[in-house]
């Protein structure tokens, strides 16, 4: 969505391990409905991308594709990585390689950023990949990459209250969350749902908490599952890669 407008062991609870309870029956149980990716982020490169050596926004993903095929890496996975303002600049907190490269945004205001609680999604030094409410994220060294969204989708194994399995707001949407084993899954509806079964699908897989990364804007690219959306118009853009052969 373009806007114009504590210690790591301590969140051991929020991230979430268990798995949830299926929810039989809902729409969101259909498959083909989401396009979805499983990383392990200790055995694959998942980065978090913004603006290239000169400081442009890489925008899409083929120009991030383009940018690493230059330096002889090779795209396998990527997708947009959150909401941000006028001039492709991240809404809210964004860290990439371990610096803090906009602030967090503890503030409300319209739109679903706001909605209450809103989350981060990091990436530690170790490989350990987490998601958060926004309330609860302190800032660590061993944080390599974040992106700060919102709403959350799915917390402490529940789906966000403000949604409801009855809404008319329906459109395409992506986002991300966290399985037990601490493998993070991407998904991006094909066809337009609601927050309330795209929060659903989350919890069906086992996340117990899921964060919401954009809307009508969304893209993926997934080769190997013949999905190769590399337009876009984005502020931070992740992506999973390996050595060019």
């Amino acid at each position: 969505m373009k806007v114009n407008r504590t210690c790591l062991l301590g969140w051991a609870a929020l991230l979430g391990l268990g798995r949830c309870h299926p929810d039989a029956g809902s729409p969101a149980a259909t498959p083909d409905l989401y396009l979805s990716y499983p990383v392990n982020p200790q055995r694959q490169q998942l980065r978090f991308y913004w603006q290239d050596d000169q400081g442009q926004p890489f925008r899409s993903i083929l120009r991030l594709r383009s940018w690493l095929t230059q330096r002889q890496q090779q795209l396998i996975f990527a997708t947009n990585g959150g909401m941000y303002k006028a001039g492709n600049i991240p809404l809210g907190l964004y860290v990439e390689q371990g610096v803090v490269r906009t602030p967090l945004d503890t503030s409300s205001g319209p739109g679903n950023f706001y909605l209450k609680p809103n989350g981060v999604f990091f990436l530690t030094a170790a490989g350990q990949a987490g998601i958060v409410p926004t309330a609860a994220f302190r800032q660590q060294r061993g944080i390599r990459y974040a992106t700060q969204s919102g709403p959350l989708l799915v917390v402490g194994g529940q789906i966000h209250p403000a949604f409801s399995p009855r809404s008319a707001n329906v459109n395409i949407r992506n986002g991300a969350g966290i399985l037990p084993d601490g493998t993070v899954l991407f998904a991006m509806s094909k066809t337009k749902v609601t927050l309330h079964d795209f929060a659903t699908y989350f919890r069906q897989q086992g996340c117990q908490n899921a964060l919401y990364l954009d809307g009508f804007v969304s893209r993926t690219y997934l080769p190997e599952k013949q999905w190769e959306q590399t337009d876009g118009d984005f502020g931070v853009i992740i992506g999973v890669t390996a050595p060019a052969r």
